[in-house]
This record gives C-alpha cells, structure tokens and sequence, in this order.
C-alpha cells in the first residue's frame, strides 16, 4: 500500500523494519532540519515555563521531605545529580534551575545539583547549552555527547533525578500484531514522489547519499523529506532482534488479532539505563509523551500510531507495554497520569492549554482558513496579555502565514508588534484558572463563553493525551 496512491514512486530503499528506517529518518531530520524543529512541532517546554516550574516544586517538596526523614537517621547531605535525556533547545533546564533557586531560599539544595544534558547530537547540545536564561546556571549543568543508552560518565545508582520530555515518541518503535499464529511487525520501504525524481539531475548520487545518510551530499539535493512516499508489507517479527520478548507476547495477548500496537524499543532503552543510574531513593524518573495506557484504545484498530512531522516519523508511547517492561526491569512504583494533572496540582492550580482554550470558541474547526485560525489565536493572545506575567522574558514567536489578505496581514502584525515580552511566551502553553478569571471579559468580546471554558477546564483526558509516567 502507498501513503499516497498518486504517486509514482522512484525507489531509494529495501524494505526494512519500521524502526530501523525511523532511526535513518530522523538521524536526517535532525542533522538537516534541526536548526528548524519550531518550524515542524513544539513542545510543552521549548517556550513556555510551566512544565518545568511543575517539575522544580516537586523536586523541591520531593528532596525536603526525603531529607527531613534523613535527618532523623543522621544521614549526611549527598550532592543531587538530575539528568535530562534529549535536551531540546535548553528551555526545560534553564526554567527549572531558575525556579528551583528561587523556591530554595536556604540555599540547601540547588547549589548542591548538577544538571547533566545528554543528546546524541552535538549541536543540539550546543544550542541548549547557548539558552539565555542558563547563562546563571551554567556552573552547574553539564552536557554529554553520546547515545541514551549508555550514559558514559555516570556511574551506577548516582542519578537523583531523570527528565525525558517528548524524546520518546521519536525513538525507535515497532508495530506488531498477532496475525495466524505468527506476531508479524511493519516493514517499510521509501520512493520518492515523482515531481521531486523529475528534479534530480543525479539519481544514482542522490539515493547513494541518502542511503549513506552522506549530509554534505544531501544539501545540494532539493528538499526531500516532505517527498517521500512509503510502501508497506507485513512480515514475522525477527525476535532475536527485539528485547522482552516474553512481556510483549504476554501483552499482545489481550490485543484482538490484525491489530497493531507500537512497542516502544527506544523507551526500553532508556527505562533500562534510568534503572540503571537512579539511586535506591532517587526521587525517579518523569517521562512526558503523547500517548495512552488504555488496552479499549490500544485494542482499536483505527486508533492513530504515528504521525509525521517534516518527514519524520512520531509515535505514539504505548504507555501499558511501558509499565509492564519497567515491572520487569525492576521498578517498583509506576504511575500514570494526565500531563496537564500533574502540572496543575504540582502549581496548585487548575490549568488549561493554549490549544485547549482556543478549541472552545464557536468558530474554531477545520471551517476555517489557515490565516483566519491565526487571527484567533491572535486575538486571544491579546485577550489574555493584559493580565497574563511570565517571570520570563520571551518575544512571541509567530511568523504571519502567506496567504493573509493584505489589510489583515497589517492587523495582525500591529496585535503581534503590541504584546509584551513577559506576556503569552508560546501558542504551547499552559494558562491557569486565574488568569482566565481575569481576562473573562476580554475573552468574551472576541466570542467565547465562560461556561464552556470552565467545561474545557475540567473534562476528562482524551484518549490519547499529553500524559505523565513515572517510576522509581
């Protein structure tokens, strides 16, 4: 089957398991495309200061109460190394130290953590640790090159803390399902549409340089990754290729025939090195990803398992499987909950996002236009300006779309030109009850209702959502 029954494919690969030409894939993204991610996605971290600030008052509260009960046993201070695996752009560490130093007025922990930044791209490391607002924290976070499953340099049972927010979903990831008696998994192979083929002079050196994954090579090609077109066929998985075996058998048993289910290799292996650093009472491991541990929703044939960004590939986590593997690697507490939960009752507040808020006006919907959904988003920003105060300093990132009619591409850009620097710092964001409380009536002037606000407010997760696991 194509993706795109259209095209005309050019072959540029064999078949090959999902993951493996997912990892090719986004080894190419990143290198090529990296210095353009807000470009294809944003996260919950990449602007905004919420999730982090969440994640700095449990750790505060966490390691107080931990010490408290160690001060009983006469237990010396130790130092409190937190590691955040896939980085970003630097956003999550800077916002997290900040906070973390202004909620220790004792001065009896953050002097004594060490933030250790691991990615196995250099430059991405390098533009995290480049972030403005680490400059004050930069004696005391590292950053280490290398691959996730094997932090060299941290010795075993060292780590207090570990972060992972939206790396998992792109990590190497397998769709199985039962099919006969045989548990088969997705091969893949790429053809590129025919419009691009027709603009490659040299053929043989394009495929040669992506097969090689050659970058140099690669930029003086045309863009290629929104042209690629896939073909799929089925096939018995390979199990000496794939870990836990026995819990994923175990798991596909409650999973309906022809149905098929990511596992998450790449998440394993990073449960299995965070099993392998975390202190006997680290506070553990957070992980946030878009996914769900509901077996109704894994079971659904039609349920979403991927989309692409860019070209690249984004899975959703099987959060089920997720705890059933970290169960066997040892872990004793896993927890599951709503991402927009956790950040809520760490902040003491009940909060919404951005996206969320927006999807509650009357006229928001595919009915309207590419430049008409920016003037609402737009329009809310503003609405929530007034009232709105980031302890941050961030211009509002929002590049006006093509296709704006001109005396509204003027509107726009003068909304865009008056909101303040310490105002909504992204379109991913989190806004909190009382700052939708006192912007009411600005939000009602442009349409929208307080009671289906306060609905939105506290519905219940989606299906499949931002969510929250832990383990330790």
């Amino acid at each position: 089957m194509l993706q795109d029954a259209d095209a005309l494919p050019q072959l540029i690969g064999e078949y090959k398991p999902l993951d493996q030409w997912q990892t090719h894939l986004n080894q190419v993204f990143y290198r090529l495309r990296g210095d353009q991610l807000r470009s294809y996605y944003q996260t919950f971290a990449s602007a905004d200061f919420r999730l982090a600030h969440a994640l700095a008052t449990d750790y505060y509260e966490q390691v107080t109460k931990r010490e408290r009960a160690q001060a009983r046993q006469s237990s010396p201070p130790s130092s409190l190394t937190v590691l955040e695996v896939g980085p970003g752009n630097g956003n999550l560490a800077a916002c997290f130290l900040t906070h973390l130093q202004a909620l220790d007025k004792q001065g009896t922990i953050y002097p004594r953590v060490r933030y250790v930044m691991v990615d196995w791209e250099q430059p991405v490391l390098d533009g995290a640790l480049a972030h403005s607002d680490l400059a004050a924290h930069r004696d005391r976070v590292d950053s280490h090159c290398g691959s996730i499953e094997h932090v060299a340099g941290l010795a075993e049972g060292s780590v207090d803390r570990v972060f992972c927010n939206e790396l998992w979903n792109d990590l190497p990831t397998k769709l199985l399902a039962k099919h006969g008696g045989d548990i088969e998994e997705e091969y893949i192979r790429p053809n590129l549409s025919e419009f691009l083929h027709a603009q490659i002079r040299d053929w043989s050196g394009f495929v040669r340089a992506f097969q090689e994954k050659d970058l140099e090579a690669l930029k003086t090609f045309p863009p290629f990754l929104d042209e690629l077109v896939w073909e799929k066929e089925y096939r018995k998985v390979e199990w000496k290729d794939v870990p836990y075996r026995k819990t994923i058998v175990e798991f596909l048993q409650v999973i309906d025939p022809e149905v098929l289910v990511p596992v998450n290799l790449g998440a394993f292996a990073v449960l299995k090195e965070a099993k392998r650093l975390l202190a006997p009472d680290a506070v553990g491991l957070s992980v946030f990803d878009a996914g769900t541990g509901d077996l109704k929703v894994l079971n659904d044939p039609d349920k979403p398992c991927y989309g692409q960004f860019g070209g690249q590939y984004s899975f959703m986590i099987n959060f089920a499987l997720v705890e059933d593997v970290a169960k066997h690697l040892g872990f004793k507490e896993t927890t599951l909950e709503a991402q927009r939960e956790f950040v809520g009752r760490s902040l003491n507040t009940n909060v919404i996002t951005l996206m969320d808020l927006l999807a509650t006006h009357p006229s928001a919907g595919p009915k309207l236009q590419a430049w008409e959904q920016d003037r609402l988003v737009l329009k809310t920003i503003r609405a929530l300006d007034e009232t709105f105060e980031s302890p941050y300093r961030r211009r509002l990132a929002f590049p006006l779309g093509p296709n704006i009619p001109p005396e509204e591409r003027e509107t726009l850009g003068a909304i865009l030109r008056s909101l303040k620097e310490t105002g909504i710092p992204d379109t991913v964001a989190y806004v909190t009850e009382e700052e939708l409380t006192r912007a009411q009536r600005d939000l009602e002037a442009i349409g929208y209702d307080p009671d289906t606000i306060a609905m939105a407010m506290s519905a219940p997760p989606s299906s499949i959502e931002y969510c929250h696991f832990t383990c330790r």
